[in-house]
């Protein structure tokens, strides 16, 4: 063996400086050179195979300026904005302690910074195109919709569960909000002690109070207090997504309990019209013109003044109608021209009874001829690891397509499915009942990277995913953006779209989509900019936006901007709304350090 001196230590490491000076190969080198060509024709392969490969091939010169200067804005504040004393800050806060900083961290943690940077300036005032994946109930700020009744003229408050006498009780306990008339006090009882009764050992179960006065004499703050006990109750809290040792199945059993106190809330006529115009304001604010929103309503909605609810389900969607038509016509919004509309997807809870199913399925179909518009489709939502499979649910879901045909209606499914971790058990198979039942969308399909088949499956027959990170997070499949699964779908050329699911419940405080925009903008590399638009543009892509069969749906997700109807008109609009964006990007940010080739 050739003495090389390797190995040798002590104080005379000369032989090391002649190695690297001498027998080291340098980057020039025609071998190494190879090897990088090797390199970086492996890397363009895989590239090629991603599902945003043809948008960033036909971006326009203003585009590709404007995703590179993003770029250099992006990197300018992983530098700046995600440093040691950010994480020195937040370590201090109570919520914040043994938490480690980095761009894409945590949400919950991190949206205080992300709201403040220029990244979120830009991201804010991207055309996000259509939000395909979200929940009726946890769309709106709840500050707007908890203040908004005290406005409303005799909504009272009752529980129905529980006690609200202790904090304890008031963690747990059941209420329901309800217009009712005005009646008289029982005998021998003052307004002071009758208002407050609710908060008390004395309160009668299930008796309605007048709201603002129970507001009034709430024992943790009076009217502030009250609102703030709601928000509480109907929010995941900062620290919730950081206990990951409690689980799924324990942030999943306060998430539905938000759930129950929105439900009786919103199924008021006044309550339900003002709510629609503050979800379309904020959505076309946020470059939202689309909104398909999936909603479980039971029969409990009122029209205004009655305390008797109503029998179907016609008069909420005559509110809806009215109000998308007259938020469109509206001159006094800037942004509302712009707003396309709204569709509902009829949501049937999965872990119910047959009985139950066919119910709520019947009154899909009886809505759905009386406002054929309105009605883009069905699913089937809860807690998936908890809820029935779809697999069980077979034989209504087969009733409810022949029905369908016999009363000449298009109701296709747009099912949620994947949304584990699980690895072949029940419930992620829902993943291959949903592509078996010719679902055009899925919701989540967290779990539809470990399925190699599956995903060619997708790809073939044009299956759009719904991705919602942030709630993924939130509701604890992923310690944050990072870790993710969406980028293993979009390197294997699945198509994707970015959905908010519920952001009022997870902490985002606005009906956008802005914050999981940001997200994945900051947190994958692979992404940029021309990855985000495409994404948005799938969204338009793969909106409902009227009834269309099997081969008709397929044919407009397949021509895009190039066939004719509404599907490829709303895409060229938003071909111009991507471009002024752009233009915008480069005049804003296109000068200075920023700018290509700057110092960023």
């Amino acid at each position: 063996m050739a003495d090389n001196n390797v190995g040798q230590s002590g104080d005379d490491d000369g032989w090391i400086d002649e190695i690297i000076a001498e027998e080291l190969p340098q980057h020039q080198d025609p071998v190494l050179q190879q090897y990088h060509k090797a390199r970086n024709a492996l890397i363009a392969e895989e590239k090629r195979q991603r599902s945003d490969h043809a948008f960033r091939e036909s971006l326009s010169p203003i585009a590709k300026r404007a995703c590179a200067i993003v770029s250099n804005i992006r990197k300018h504040e992983q530098r700046t904005v995600w440093t040691s004393a950010l994480e020195e800050k937040i370590a201090t806060s109570p919520e914040g302690r043994n938490v480690t900083i980095y761009p894409g961290m945590m949400f919950s943690m991190a949206r205080p910074t992300m709201e403040s940077t220029l990244l979120w300036k830009i991201v804010r005032r991207m055309p996000k195109g259509a939000l395909l994946h979200a929940h009726l109930d946890a769309m709106v700020d709840f500050d707007y919709l908890f203040n908004l009744l005290f406005e409303i003229e005799g909504l009272h408050v009752a529980c129905i569960s529980g006690s609200l006498a202790t904090k304890e009780g008031r963690d747990t306990a059941s209420i329901d909000v309800k217009f009712r008339n005005a009646r008289p006090l029982p005998e021998g009882v003052s307004k002071e002690e009758y208002y407050a009764s609710i908060w008390s050992d004395n309160y009668k179960q299930g008796e309605f109070i007048p709201l603002n006065e129970a507001a009034d004499a709430f024992p943790g703050g009076g009217r502030k207090g009250f609102v703030e006990w709601l928000k509480d109750r109907c929010t995941l809290s900062a620290t919730d997504p950081l206990e990951q040792h409690h689980g799924v199945a324990h942030i999943w059993r306060k998430f539905e309990k938000c759930f129950m106190i929105l439900n009786n809330i919103l199924h008021y006529e006044p309550i339900w019209r003002a709510f629609l115009r503050r979800l379309m304001e904020q959505s076309v604010e946020d470059g939202v013109y689309w909104i398909e929103i999936r909603f479980a309503w039971g029969l409990d909605y009122h029209r205004a003044h009655s305390e008797t609810p109503e029998e179907s389900y016609n008069h909420m969607f005559q509110v809806l109608a009215e109000e998308i038509d007259d938020f469109k016509k509206s001159s006094t919004h800037p942004l509302a021209h712009k707003f396309w509309g709204i569709r509902m997807i009829w949501t049937a809870i999965r872990s119910l009874p047959t009985k139950d199913i066919i119910v709520s399925m019947t009154n899909c179909i009886a809505t759905k001829l009386e406002y054929p518009d309105l009605l883009a489709g069905f699913d089937l939502v809860g807690h998936e690891d908890k809820g029935r499979p779809l697999v069980d649910i077979l034989p209504e879901l087969f009733w409810f397509r022949k029905q369908c045909a016999v009363e000449g209606v298009e109701i296709p499914f747009f099912f949620h499915a994947g949304e584990c971790l699980g690895d072949g058990d029940t419930t992620d198979r829902n993943l291959f009942d949903a592509v078996l039942l010719g679902t055009r969308r899925i919701g989540h399909g967290f779990s539809l990277y470990k399925h190699p088949k599956l995903i060619q499956a997708v790809k073939d027959k044009k299956i759009l995913i719904e991705s919602c990170p942030i709630s993924n997070e939130m509701l604890r499949l992923t310690g944050g953006i990072m870790q993710h699964t969406l980028p293993a779908l979009l390197a294997r050329g699945v198509a994707c779209a970015l959905c908010n699911d519920d952001p009022a419940i997870l902490g985002q405080n606005t009906a956008g989509m802005t914050h999981d925009f940001w997200q994945a903008l900051q947190g994958w590399e692979n992404l940029g900019l021309a990855g985000l638009g495409e994404l948005a543009e799938n969204s338009v892509r793969w909106a409902a936006f009227e009834d269309q069969g099997h081969e008709e749906w397929v044919k407009g997700v397949r021509e895009a901007s190039v066939g004719v109807g509404v599907k490829a008109d709303r895409l060229k609009e938003w071909r111009v709304e991507w471009e002024r964006f752009c233009l915008w990007v480069v005049e804003e940010f296109g000068e200075g350090e920023f700018g290509v080739g700057g110092d960023s």
